[in-house]
């Protein structure tokens, strides 16, 4: 029997159900379904990435027939082959490229103007580690190819610099003058001469540096200043007085402002930058070691349109001032990892204040020490209703209590991280509380050490309680899409393979869980089929035969990590090639029985498979990148 005509309109509306990687299946299936996954709102946003070999080029015809996409060609050189795919991309697509990265790349600058002159409708350029194109100074130094740059680049919005040693005065001035309508900039890891005089009080530099000067960058600023909303400025010298300058441009109105890893910056900038640019929605200060609560205080006080502040890794800041950062309306994301001093208190309490306080979405508390019980079942339900991610990793001193709490306040969560909490158990993640013994007032026995102790393991009775129960567990997380259990020592097969069933599951971390087995493994398989990424990595009792009887269900898999499972074997690679048609990534590291020959044969076989670790597998030390 035929089955009944259907408008395109209609395949689409179905296929729009589909997780994206299924619908790319479906588009195989017959002409009309691959027409109908052609549909412009399944082709928003697109970025095809492929490497330079022959094979690219009518993969480069093919998208001539696609409306706007973007392009992230790895591997360009100075050669023929690198020259002829540069041009097939601007004669094929041209006017419709939309955002442009050579990533790994050597390119020369007469192998990009072949390209540039035809990218009319380019809106993001990413020359990011490209020195080969900077290294002699020259770049763009005639005239002519100037003009040809900037007839193409008048409407480029965003211009990723990031990483380039060999960036100069010149070559900044003449790239950033093709560009009139930048509104973004990134400039991370670039070597910038930050000089400033304090007798003049103004920067130095006169535009012919062998790197870029704070005078020209603050120069750009100025020109640009009605548009630029976007600066990133990591992982450089930057000092003092050059962001107080920056702050203070006239007209400027940054909007996204990143200064990871600056270590120079002090307090009382941040206190300037915070008075002049008071519309900042996305601060990152990660790394800045120099910063104390003071600058959380100047944050809180001035940026009440802030949305993300990443104050990650800086030391010095302590449960001063979050409360008064938890009074920002609009704040939906907080990045407080490895601040040693933050215990989460002082979050409580700003949360918990009359006045609006912060939605947040996002809050990563991981290496925080300090967290405790009490401090997280607060926040868990001050923060009910909107929070979607959580990360908890390391956090040492939480307990079962914490996870009840979790499951309980927070259904919602789309992620969750609570690696390396050897506290919690079976019974946290059964949303059970384990049984204690009374104790005899006579019992003269010395008080067991917190090493010694032992968590009582669950047994068939404890888990016909858990079916009959109406208690919380893990199980509430049903819109859970990535779970990180890794280095939890305690937990066993018992809950993993009651708890860990989530539909929308993408990734999961079992790794260095010694008590779990196949299992754990098959149980996941088949409850989590959405998986993309598995981490099994120091699983001793994960084997071949659970490997057998998972993988054939984990249709999506693309990365999957067996570092130290001395089980696994050869096997195992056959099994991968037979079912994991998609996987990307591969980590066997010391696993003794895996051969070299092996490997070789599953790259052949799998065409996606891009990276292969093997440290110490069989004898080998090795890594295949492709």
């Amino acid at each position: 029997m035929e089955s009944p005509y259907l408008p395109t309109e209609i395949i689409s509306y179905i296929l729009s159900f589909l997780h994206i990687t299924d619908r790319k299946e479906a588009s195989l299936v017959c002409k009309s379904w691959y027409d109908a996954c052609q549909d412009h709102q399944f082709q928003k946003n697109v970025t095809f990435k492929f490497p330079v070999s022959t094979s690219s080029l009518d993969f480069i015809c093919a998208l001539a027939r696609r409306p706007r996409c973007g392009l992230v060609i790895s591997h360009l050189d100075g050669s023929s082959l690198s020259r002829r795919v540069l041009l097939e991309v601007g004669l094929h697509l041209g006017p419709r490229l939309d955002r442009l990265a050579l990533p790994g790349s050597s390119i020369t600058e007469a192998s990009l103007l072949v390209l540039l002159p035809h990218l009319t409708g380019l809106r993001k350029l990413d020359l990011q580690g490209l020195d080969s194109l900077f290294m002699s100074g020259a770049f763009l130094s005639r005239e002519e190819h100037r003009r040809q740059v900037q007839n193409a680049l008048r409407n480029l919005e965003e211009l990723d610099l990031s990483d380039l040693r060999y960036l100069s005065d010149l070559s900044f001035n003449r790239l950033t003058s093709c560009t009139p309508r930048l509104c973004s900039l990134s400039l991370a890891g670039c070597h910038i001469a930050f000089e400033f005089d304090p007798y003049r009080g103004c920067p130095v530099g006169f535009g012919s540096s062998a790197l870029v000067s704070l005078r020209n960058l603050l120069s750009l600023l100025q020109k640009q200043a009605s548009t630029l909303h976007s600066l990133d400025l990591s992982r450089t010298s930057i000092t003092p007085e050059s962001l107080r300058s920056i702050a203070q441009v006239p007209g400027l109105r940054l909007e996204d402002l990143s200064l990871r890893g600056c270590k120079e910056l002090t307090d009382y900038s941040m206190e300037i930058l915070c008075k002049h640019q008071n519309g900042l929605k996305r601060l990152d200060l990660s790394a800045c070691t120099e910063l104390t609560s003071r600058t959380v205080l100047a944050v809180a006080t001035e940026l009440k349109e802030l949305r993300s502040l990443s104050l990650s890794q800086d030391w010095k800041i302590t449960d001063k001032g979050l409360a008064e950062l938890m009074t920002l309306p609009c704040l939906r994301s907080l990045d407080l990892s490895e601040c040693l001093h933050v215990s989460g208190a002082d979050l409580a309490k700003g949360l918990s204040s009359p006045q609006p306080s912060a939605q947040l979405e996002t809050l990563s508390l991981r290496n925080c020490a300090y967290i405790r019980d009490a401090v997280m079942f607060s926040l868990t339900q001050l923060l009910s209703r909107n929070l979607r991610e959580l990360d908890l990793t390391s956090c040492i001193c939480l307990t079962d209590l914490s996870v009840h709490a979790i499951a309980t306040y927070l259904p919602a969560l789309v992620v969750l991280r609570l690696g390396w909490c050897k506290e919690i158990s079976d019974w946290g993640l059964l949303g059970m509380v384990e049984p204690t013994k009374d104790c005899d007032p006579r019992d003269k026995k010395p008080p067991i050490l917190p090493f010694q102790e032992k968590t009582r393991l669950v047994t068939e009775e404890d888990l016909g309680a858990f079916r009959d129960q109406e208690g919380v567990s893990l199980l509430a997380l049903r819109g859970l899409q990535e779970l990180d259990l890794s280095a939890c020592s305690r937990l066993t097969d018992t809950s993993i393979t009651q708890v860990l069933r989530f539909p929308d599951l993408q990734r999961l971390s079992l790794s260095m869980l010694p008590e779990i087995s196949d299992d754990s493994l098959v149980s996941v398989a088949y409850h989590c089929r959405s998986l993309t990424s598995l981490a099994l990595s120091h699983c001793p009792q994960i084997s071949d035969q659970g490997m057998a009887r998972a993988l054939p269900l984990l249709h999506r898999l693309q990365h999957l990590f067996l570092a130290c499972c001395d089980t696994v074997t050869n096997e195992t690679l056959s099994i991968i090639a037979l079912h994991c048609d998609r996987l990307r990534t591969l980590d066997v590291s010391m696993c003794k029985d895996i051969t070299v020959h092996q490997v070789d044969l599953l790259l052949f076989q799998l065409p996606f498979l891009e990276k292969v670790q093997c440290r110490f597998a069989n004898g080998a030390d090795f890594t295949v990148v492709l």
